[in-house]
C-alpha cells in the first residue's frame, strides 16, 4: 500500500461575503494554535467504579458481559481501554480479610471505631481482586486505598491492601494508588477530629506512601516511588487543599532512598451539580446550556493552572453530571450525551490529563446500568454515546506501532446566530500537528415532542485548492434532548443487541458526507440538540486499514503520553508522562497558509 501526502495552499475568503443569520463560520488553522492541549492519552475518557459496587459492574461468580462489551468498544475506538479508577467513598470503609471468600463485600462485625462512618466497616477478600482482574487486558487503573482508618495497625492494613492489588491483578496495569477519598470532607463525615487540613493530610499521606513504597513497591519488582496521586478532593474552594497549598506543605518531597518523590499526579473531583450541595437548581436545559459548564468549572480550572506550574499532570479522577446518584430526566437522557462529549473536549482543551466519569450501580448518571434496578434490566444510557464519540474523535488504529498524537483546541466562534452563544461550542482536533477534524456541539434544547426542530448551518472554511474533496460527517443524535433510548453516534447503536455490542442502524457509518465547494467551503446543517464531527480524509472511527481494531490489539498498544509508571516489574516510564509539558511555539497560519494533510497518520488517502 502507498500513503500519499497532499498539500493545499490556503486562500482566505472574507466572511462578509457569506452573511447569513443562522450560520456559524469556522476557519481553524491548519497547524495547532498556541493554546493547544497537551497530547491526549487514548485512555483519557475513563470511568470510576465505586468499590462497594465493583461486583455489580465486573460480575460476581459470572462476569458482567454488558460491562466488558462496552469497555471493549471504547478500547477499539480510542486505541486503548479507558482508564479505570476503583475508588470512591467506600474505599475509606474497606479492609482486607483473606478468609472472606464471598463474591461481595460483607459487614465487619469487629469494626470498633466511633466515627459516623466506620472506616473498617466493609470486609473484602480475594474475590474482590479476582473480579477486578476481569477488566480488559492492559487496562490502566488508579486504585483507591483507605486513609480514613487510623487504628494502631493502620500501616499493616494499608500495606496489606496494596500488596493484594499488585499481586492479584496481573491482567491490569496499575498505574497509581490514591490514598484516601475526599479528605477535605473528613471533619464533616467524622473521619477526623480536631486539627485537620491540608498540612496534616500531607503528613499522613506521606507517612502511608513511604510505608507502601518500602514494604510493597520495592519488593514488587522495585517499582519507583512516584506511584501516588494526591489529593482526591471534593472541592478546594475555601480550603488549604489547593495544589499550591499542598506544594507549600512539601507533599512533593523526595522519597526516602529514591531520587524521585512519592507524587505522580494531582487528583481532584468535581460534579456539574451535587444534590444538597450546589447553590442553584438544575434542569435539562441548564445542563445543555454549555456556557454553564465553563462557569461551574472555573475554580477547577484555577487548579489546573496551579498543576501546570508543577511537573505533575492533573487528573479529574471523579467527575459526574449530577451527584451522588444522578437525576431522572436530566442524567439519563440524550442531553447528558451532548454534555458529556462537550465536557470531555472542553476539559482536554484546558489541560486536564484524564477524566473519570464516576459510576455506582444505583445511579441514573452512570454510563450504563450494570444490574437490574428501578424495575429496569441492565441497559446502556445515552451518556455512554458521548464517550464513544470522544474516543472515536481522538482515537487511532491500535495496530499502528506508534500511537497518533492527538491534541484539542476550543475554537473561539467569532459570531453566533441569535440565541446560540451559550449553547454552541466548537473544537478543532489535530493529529500529528495537522488538522484532523472539527467538532460542533449544539445544546439548544429541542425535545422529542417537537414536530419542527430548528437547525443552524456550519460553514467550514478550508483551502480553496481543496475544492471537490470530501468531508465526512458523523452525528451524535436522537429525537430530542429528553429521549432515554435510541441514541445513535456515527450511525451506531449500542442498545439494539442488548449486550452492548455496536449495531449499524443508519447511513451515518457510510453515507454522511459533504463536498468542498470551489471556494474552499464545506457547509452542513446541525439541528438543535445534536453534535457533529466533520473529519478530513477519513471518517472518524475507521482505521487506516478499513478494519475494526480488536481489544487485544489495543491492550498491546504502547502506553499513552499521560501514563504514569506501571506496576509490572519490567516496566519503566516517565512519572509525568508529558501531560503537563507546555506545547512548543506553533505558527498560527491563519487565513493564508500551507494546509498539509498527512495521509499516513491522520487524514490522508489510502492507496492499495
Amino acid at each position: 500500500m502507498e500513503f500519499i501526502s497532499i498539500a493545499f495552499v490556503f486562500c482566505h475568503l472574507p466572511w462578509a461575503a457569506f452573511a447569513a443569520a443562522d450560520v456559524i463560520r469556522l476557519e481553524p488553522s491548519s497547524k495547532p494554535p498556541l493554546d493547544i492541549s497537551p497530547p491526549i492519552d487514548p485512555a483519557f475518557a475513563g470511568f470510576g467504579i465505586e468499590p462497594s459496587n465493583l461486583f455489580s459492574f465486573t460480575g460476581a461468580a459470572e462476569p458482567n458481559t454488558l460491562t466488558f462489551n462496552l469497555l471493549n468498544n471504547l478500547a477499539s475506538y480510542a486505541g486503548k481501554p479507558p482508564h479505570i479508577r476503583i475508588g470512591g467513598n467506600t474505599q475509606d470503609y474497606m479492609v482486607f480479610d483473606e478468609t472472606q471468600t464471598n463474591w461481595t463485600w460483607v459487614n465487619n462485625p469487629s469494626a470498633t471505631e466511633n466515627e459516623v462512618l466506620k472506616s473498617s466497616s466493609m470486609l473484602i477478600g480475594p474475590r474482590f481482586f479476582e473480579s477486578a482482574n476481569r477488566l480488559p487486558k492492559g487496562t490502566t487503573v488508579t486504585w483507591g486505598l483507605n486513609l480514613a482508618y487510623q487504628q494502631p495497625d493502620y500501616i499493616d492494613q494499608i500495606t496489606a491492601m496494596a500488596k493484594q492489588v499488585l499481586s492479584n491483578c496481573p491482567n491490569l496495569t496499575i498505574t497509581s494508588f490514591e490514598i484516601g477519598n475526599e479528605p477535605d470532607l473528613y471533619l464533616q463525615n467524622g473521619f477526623r477530629k480536631g486539627q485537620w487540613g491540608g498540612q496534616v493530610y500531607t503528613q499522613q499521606w506521606l507517612d502511608r506512601a513511604s510505608a507502601i513504597h518500602e514494604q510493597v513497591l520495592k519488593p514488587h519488582g522495585d517499582i519507583p516511588s512516584n506511584f501516588f496521586e494526591a489529593a482526591a478532593t471534593a472541592s478546594t474552594i475555601g480550603t488549604d487543599f489547593q495544589i499550591s497549598d499542598l506544594v507549600s506543605f512539601s507533599i512533593d518531597t523526595t522519597a526516602a532512598n529514591s531520587p524521585a518523590p512519592y507524587l505522580s499526579a494531582w487528583n481532584q473531583h468535581d460534579y456539574y451539580y451535587y444534590i444538597g450541595v450546589s447553590s442553584y437548581s438544575v434542569s435539562l436545559e441548564r445542563l445543555t446550556t454549555l456556557s454553564t459548564t465553563e462557569d461551574q468549572f472555573a475554580a477547577w480550572r484555577d487548579q489546573v493552572a496551579q498543576a501546570q506550574d508543577t511537573p505533575y499532570p492533573y487528573a479529574l479522577r471523579e467527575m459526574g453530571v449530577v451527584g451522588p446518584i444522578g437525576m431522572s430526566g436530566v442524567t439519563d437522557v440524550f442531553g447528558a450525551a451532548l454534555w458529556t462529549l462537550n465536557f470531555l473536549l472542553y476539559s482536554a482543551s484546558v489541560g486536564v490529563a484524564a477524566v473519570g466519569l464516576h459510576m455506582t450501580d444505583n445511579s441514573n448518571a452512570s454510563a450504563w446500568q450494570p444490574i437490574p434496578m428501578y424495575g429496569q434490566d441492565p441497559h446502556v444510557r445515552p451518556l455512554y454515546y458521548g464517550v464513544a464519540a470522544f474516543d472515536q474523535v481522538v482515537g487511532s488504529s491500535c495496530t499502528l506501532q506508534t500511537p497518533i498524537r492527538t491534541q484539542i483546541s476550543q475554537y473561539q466562534i467569532a459570531q453566533y446566530p441569535d440565541g446560540y452563544d451559550d449553547f454552541v461550542r466548537a473544537y478543532a482536533v489535530y493529529q500529528e500537528a495537522q488538522l484532523s477534524s472539527v467538532v460542533v456541539v449544539n445544546g439548544k434544547t429541542a425535545n422529542s415532542s417537537q414536530a419542527q426542530k430548528d437547525s443552524i448551518s456550519i460553514q467550514l472554511q478550508l483551502p480553496s485548492s481543496s475544492a471537490g474533496q470530501i468531508v465526512y460527517l458523523s452525528y451524535l443524535t436522537n429525537t430530542g434532548a429528553d429521549a432515554t433510548m435510541n441514541t445513535t453516534w456515527n450511525g451506531l447503536s449500542f442498545e439494539q443487541n442488548g449486550d452492548g455490542t455496536p449495531t449499524a442502524v443508519s447511513d451515518d457509518s457510510g453515507g454522511q458526507t459533504v463536498q468542498v465547494a470551489g471556494d474552499g467551503t464545506a457547509t452542513f446543517s446541525l439541528r438543535d440538540t445534536e453534535a457533529v464531527v466533520a473529519s478530513l480524509g477519513r471518517r472518524v472511527g475507521s482505521n487506516n486499514s478499513g478494519t475494526k481494531d480488536t481489544a487485544d490489539d489495543c491492550a498491546a498498544k504502547p502506553p499513552g503520553v499521560n501514563d504514569p509508571v506501571q506496576s509490572t516489574p519490567s516496566s519503566t516510564g516517565d512519572p509525568n508522562g508529558g501531560a503537563t509539558s507546555k506545547p512548543g511555539s506553533q505558527d498560527n497560519i491563519g487565513s493564508a497558509c500551507l494546509f498539509q494533510i498527512s495521509a499516513a497518520l491522520v487524514v490522508g488517502v489510502l492507496m492499495l
